[in-house]
Order: structure tokens, then sequence, then C-alpha cells
């Protein structure tokens, strides 16, 4: 089989390309420039292009860059300030994975004569129950199926994904067997395209940034903060309260009106979220309402809820109250045994 593998100077596309190629598959590896501004984190730095140019060396295969800048920048960057300036929290990895990786790399990979593109994410591709599935990676710690909550089963039936069967200590041994650079290097954990300078620096370089006041649940003034699009729901710090009292979370966020809301944890609990964009993995045999468990953020507990289908997206019953997840983060249904991906989509 002919695969193009994402290389992202990282150790686990390094031995998920290790093991496709031990495996006798024809192997390319391709590292995608996404961002050209200035970098000091994540995936996009030139270092780990070079490390990934030389892994693909140390494992005797072909390497390739594709420029995707500008597709990065109209799909990642420019939504990502935009969702900031409507008061939401966008997740911008979750849309390189949807928008760059499972969209433009895979019709490029496909255009070329690639049986398969495969990627390094801890999460499997299984044919269950006669289809093509998504499930949760075997290391709890690092599953990753919740960012790939985009990948339907035509997408799933062209995708490899590796290292998805080995906990993330097996893949740095396999590494450090191979002899491989990246073996002991560090997992990348924020947004490529924002440096050490912070979040509110690259905004306020793109946007024009507004002071806002901060109101309890009774709209009492009790607090202001430098910039209302830099606070998301659920917040706790930051919001110039005077200290002493009861820990009190950002409930609302209103840019418009430059206010933000505050209140107990109490008032963060909600019965219902609504879930738009919703794409689905597998609804093969599904009927709805359905239970189903809810994934709110890249790790942590997936409580029950009831889903039903909406206009334009779902609506999740939630079995017990549950924290308002925060506008624009995602949101991943999974079935009850907790180990399929069902389909998921954006809070409104």
């Amino acid at each position: 089989m002919n695969v193009l593998v994402a290389m992202s100077g990282g150790v686990d596309s390094s031995v998920a390309a290790a093991l496709l190629r031990e495996a006798g598959h024809d192997v390319v590896g391709v590292t995608m420039k996404l961002w050209g501004g200035e970098s000091d984190t994540g995936c996009c730095s030139v270092g780990d292009v070079d490390d990934a140019r030389r892994v693909a060396q140390q494992l005797d295969i072909d390497h390739v860059v594709f420029n995707f800048a500008d597709d990065f920048a109209a799909h990642v960057v420019g939504p990502y300030v935009e969702a900031h300036v409507r008061g939401a929290t966008p997740n911008p990895c979750v849309e390189c994975n949807r928008h760059l990786k499972f969209d433009r790399l895979a019709e490029r990979a496909e255009l070329l004569g690639f049986d398969a593109l495969a990627t390094g994410h801890h999460a499997r591709v299984v044919a269950a129950d006669g289809r093509w599935r998504l499930a949760r990676g075997v290391d709890p710690a690092k599953d990753q199926s919740y960012v790939l909550h985009m990948l339907d089963r035509p997408r799933l039936a062209r995708t490899l994904l590796p290292v998805g069967s080995m906990t993330k200590a097996a893949v740095r041994q396999r590494a450090s067997a191979l002899g491989l650079r990246t073996a002991g290097k560090p997992d990348s954990q924020d947004v490529c395209f924002i440096t050490a300078r912070g979040r509110g620096a690259f905004l306020g370089g793109r946007t024009e940034l507004h002071p806002g006041r901060v109101v309890d649940t009774a709209g009492r003034r009790v607090g202001e903060v430098a910039a209302v699009e830099l606070v998301t729901v659920g917040q706790r710090r930051g919001l110039g309260l005077s200290g002493g009292g009861a820990t009190r979370y950002v409930v609302d966020v209103d840019v418009a009106h430059g206010a933000v809301t505050v209140g107990s944890e109490t008032d963060l609990l909600v019965g219902r979220q609504v879930v738009h964009a919703w794409t689905w993995v597998d609804d093969a045999d599904l009927r709805t309402p359905a239970d189903v468990l809810v994934q709110c953020s890249a790790h942590g507990d997936a409580p029950p809820a009831v889903l039903a289908r909406a206009a334009d997206g779902v609506v999740l019953e939630w079995r017990e109250p549950h924290r308002r997840v925060a506008p624009g983060q995602s949101v991943v249904a999974y079935d009850l045994t907790n180990t399929y991906v069902i389909g998921g989509g954006v809070a409104a």
C-alpha cells in the first residue's frame, strides 16, 4: 500500500511512519507548512520541519513539504480571531484537523495516488459491525479521538492511525529502540501560532480588544476585565474581583454590551446543551433520542446525556445538571461503552 504519513516532527508521527515502513508499505513523509508568522511553540516551527526530515532520512523514506499556509489562515487563524470577537472560545486544533489534515492534505494524497493517509494521533480506526468506526486510543491519558470527531466513514476507510493501539510509553520506547531523534522530544501543548507573548498579544494585533465590566447575576458591578474578548465561560481567574468569599465563575460573556456575568458554580449548571455544525462519524442504526456519553474537552469524564437531532445539529439533555460548555468548544458523543465516536459539533 502507498501511504502518505503526516509527520509533524514529533515522536508519535515518527513512530507511525516507522511502523508502516516495517509493515512493508511504501511510505512517504509529509510536513505541512501552515503558519508563516511568528511561532515558538506547537508544530509549525522550523525545528519541527527539520526533525521530521531527519527522521525520514533515518527511516530511508522520502520526505516532502506542502505549503498550506493560505488555507490555514483562511480556515483556522481567521475563524479563531472571529470567534473571540463574538465572545466564543474556539478550538483551532480541531479546525486544523477538519480543514487541513483530513481535507486539504487528504485530497492531495488522493490526487497523488496514495492509498491512505496516516497520522500519529492516538485513536483507532477499526472495522466493527461491518463498517469503519473511530475508536478511542488504548492509552486513556493520550486518547485523541475527541479531536478527530469530524472523520466520517468514507474518510476513515482511507485513514491509518498506527500508534492508536500503543501507550505513549510504548511509543517512546519504540522510538528509542529505533534511535529516532524525536524519542525524547516533549509533546506539543500549545496552539502553534500563539507565541510566549500570549493570546492577548496575538489577538490584539489582529482585532480591537475592548475593556468590559464584570457583573454578578443580579447585575451589580463587581469588577472589570481588560478585554472582554479574552474571557471564556467557566473562567474563574483574571476577572478583577475582590478577594475573599466563594469562588465565582464566568457564566456568560456579552461582547456586544461589554459585560461578563459571574456566579457560583451552581449558576454554571445547565440541563441541556445545544450543539451546532454537527457531523456524524457513525449514525448507522442510531435511533434518536439516544443515550450517549459526551466528552466536552480533550480529556476528562464523559457524562451521560440523551442526544436528539435538531435542524442545525443536536440537542443534548444531560442526565444530571452539567457545567455549561463554553460556546465554540467541541462537544463529542460516544456510545455507551465509551469506545466509539458517534459524532461531534460546536457548543452554541
